[in-house]
Parts: structure tokens; sequence; C-alpha cells
């Protein structure tokens, strides 16, 4: 650590990270020295303004900005990731949660408040975002999560039993046999990624699980409809149904639900920047 103060570590991390092309390179390292300090992001400007000189505690911060210099995801190097009220566990083998997700769990948040202890499900439950936020947000609901992948399971298992939320090792398809038709509000995020797409950036192209990502098929459609389809069987008549897709999904996650003839009041659902990331519909 050359710097003489904490201000100018940072000022020398950003550089660093902006170099590498990571997007935010500020923030993180002001969220790699949160995370060695044991401090809030808050606390660390106000040390750096403070001219704060360089704490023992950030003895590793070159060697951790270094690592995300080469687009190992910021959520890797600390082991959290922030989903609305929730930190959780993640690491190598699980998807790691994006905010635009944050906005289809508020949809279903908002429907299920008004029912009286509902019963819900979250299919490929990945790091278990989606069921931690719906065990956490809303009181006396009863939480089914289900995640294929053994590895996702195990970041799962640590993130939702703390919570209360019914883990299921299995796949969404045939998941929670025997419970059909009695679930109020079912979520996916599943795989949906196109085979010929490859993400955009190295922290998802190299980091995240391909299993968590490609949909099945050219058109990346084969996970949404099975998730839609399993939805079908688990909910009960007028039962609320929401899944994450990729923007260009959106036409034709609408058309298979109507096709269907098992839903109706389909919507397309727009994330915080207006673009089509999800669709929502209730059992008929």
């Amino acid at each position: 650590m050359h710097s003489q103060d904490l201000a100018g570590a940072l000022k020398a991390a950003e550089a660093v990270l902006a170099r590498a092309g990571v997007p935010s390179p500020r923030v993180d390292a002001e969220l790699l020295a949160a995370y060695l300090l044991g401090e809030s992001v808050g606390r660390v400007r106000a040390m750096a303004l403070a001219g704060s000189p360089v704490p023992a505690a950030l003895e590793p911060f070159e060697q951790l900005v270094a690592e995300r210099a080469r687009r190992v995801p910021l959520q890797h190097i600390t082991g959290r990731a922030q989903f609305r009220h929730l930190e959780l566990k993640v690491g190598p083998g699980v998807f790691v949660p994006r905010p635009e997700t944050e906005t289809v769990v508020q949809h279903a948040i908002d429907h299920a408040r008004g029912l009286s202890a509902p019963k819900m499900a979250d299919l490929g439950t990945g790091s278990g975002a989606i069921a931690g936020a719906l065990a956490t947000e809303v009181p006396g609901s009863q939480v089914y999560a289900v995640e294929l992948s053994e590895l996702a399971h195990a970041w799962a298992e640590r993130n939702l039993v703390p919570l209360g939320v019914e883990l299921i090792l299995g796949d969404l398809r045939t998941a929670l046999a025997g419970q059909e038709g009695t679930f109020d509000v079912v979520v996916s995020n599943p795989p949906y990624i196109p085979a010929g797409a490859v993400p955009r950036d190295p922290e998802v192209a190299e980091h995240d699980p391909a299993m968590a990502l490609y949909g099945g098929g050219a058109d990346g459609m084969e996970l949404p409809a099975a998730a839609a389809a399993a939805a079908a069987r688990l909910l009960k008549p007028g039962g609320y149904f929401i899944m994450e897709h990729a923007e260009v999904q959106a036409g034709a996650v609408a058309r298979m639900l109507e096709a269907s003839g098992q839903w109706h009041r389909v919507a397309t659902v727009l994330d915080l920047t207006g673009r089509e990331r999800a669709t929502s519909a209730l059992r008929r």
C-alpha cells in the first residue's frame, strides 16, 4: 500500500479498475475497502474526506483490487451480494443476483400482501434471492424454493434455511409434485439466454455458471416454457405468476402464455429502465 492516505489509496484503486474496464470503478474500490474495514461505504467515504491514514486492515486491498481488475465479480471476492433487504452469501457455482430481479420480486410481493398466509414458490432459486425476499417481506407466508444445481443449492441452503424457507433440490419441471393447485404465487427467474448469445460482461460470461444462464434451444425459451408449465400446474385458480426473461423474449413469452389457454391478464412488466424484462399472468 504505497498511498499516504485512504483517499489516495481509493483514487489509485479507482484508476486500476477503470483501466480494466470495470463499469463502476470508484464504487467498487469503496466497496472493497468497506469489506476489508468492516464498515459501510458511507463511513469509508467520510474517512477518506477526513484525510484518514490507510488503516492496517487495508493491507490486502491492492491484491483484491487486482483480482477485481481481472473481472472476478465483486460478490465472489467479498462472498456476499446485496438483494433488496438481504445480504446473501454467494461464490463460484451460483448466479449472482441482479438489481432488475428486485423489480420482479416487488410485483410478487405487492400481489401477495393482499392475501392471508400466502403459499409461494420460487422456481430455480439460485442463491435464494427471490425466495428470501418473499419470506422476509411477506409476513405469515409459506415459501418453497427449488434448485437443480447442487452447487447453487448449497449456497441457497446457507441463505434460506435461517429464513424458514422450504428448499428442494430438484428439477423445476417436476418439483413440488403432490402440491398441484395449492400455490398463490409462483415466481421464476429461469435461465433464458439464447444459445448463441454470449453475455457481454466477463463477470457473467466467465463466472456465472452456464447452467444458470442458457435457457435451452436457439431462442433460450426451453426453460422459461418449462417454468411457465410448472407454474400452471402449481397455482390455484386466480394464482399469480411472474417470470423474468430477456427483453427480446417479451413477445414470445406473452404469446406462449396466451396460447396455452391456462392464463389470463397476461402483462409485460418493465424494469426500472423501462425495458420489457418480465411477464405476469393469473391462472384461469
